[in-house]
């Protein structure tokens, strides 16, 4: 009969401390589950450095220093030239393009000069209709990207970029403007044409 009694107290003095223990574990485990979970989603710190595009400005210039010490062998003041294959017809389209992408990438308009072998570009026609006075004057300011006929290279002044449009079909006039560019330009000159037509008239594999 004594054994009766000490029975439950043993039972309910070993379930107590082991309610408590197991009460105390759960409770605190879910709370921080769902905290480092929510706080590790929004974090935009990911996404962030992958749009920076510094990528494309490291190689452009490596390539320049690359070109840099064979232009100053020969001549310190030769600009850079770079080739988009275009047909007569399309030669203005692709200076307009070459324009646009001068722009994205943070260069000025004023540093920017656009010469045609054949028709004056659309925005030179018009500028064009209210004088060569207010024309040139615009040239002068450079404050803005100028469009100019080749025949009046001799006129406009030298700019760091230089467009050249072969929109004519005569070589000549490529022979005149070709040339004449190469010395506007300080550290750039594009020129949008046939590739055999510029590589015979500026002696040069472009």
């Amino acid at each position: 009969m004594p054994l009766i009694p000490e029975e439950p107290q043993i039972h309910e003095s070993a379930q107590g401390p082991r309610v408590t223990p197991a009460a105390g574990r759960t409770a605190p485990t879910p709370r921080p589950v769902p905290g480092p979970r929510s706080a590790a989603t929004p974090r935009p710190g990911r996404p962030g450095p992958g749009p920076a595009r510094p990528a494309p400005p490291a190689q452009r210039p490596h390539t320049t220093s690359g070109q840099a010490p064979a232009v100053r062998s020969h001549e310190r003041s030769t600009p850079q030239i770079q080739l988009i294959p275009a047909s007569a017809g399309g030669a203005l389209d692709a200076a307009d393009e070459a324009v646009d992408l001068l722009l994205d990438s943070g260069r000025a308009p004023g540093d920017i000069l656009v010469l045609t072998t054949g028709e004056h570009h659309p925005w030179a026609t018009h500028e064009l209709s209210f004088g060569e006075a207010a024309y040139w004057a615009q040239h002068d300011a450079g404050d803005d990207v100028f469009f100019a006929g080749a025949a009046a290279g001799d006129r406009v002044k030298a700019r760091p970029v230089v467009i050249v449009a072969l929109n004519g079909d005569a070589d000549d006039a490529a022979a005149r403007a070709l040339p004449l560019a190469l010395e506007r330009a300080g550290a750039l000159l594009i020129v949008c044409g046939d590739p055999q037509r510029i590589n015979t008239v500026l002696g040069v594999g472009v």
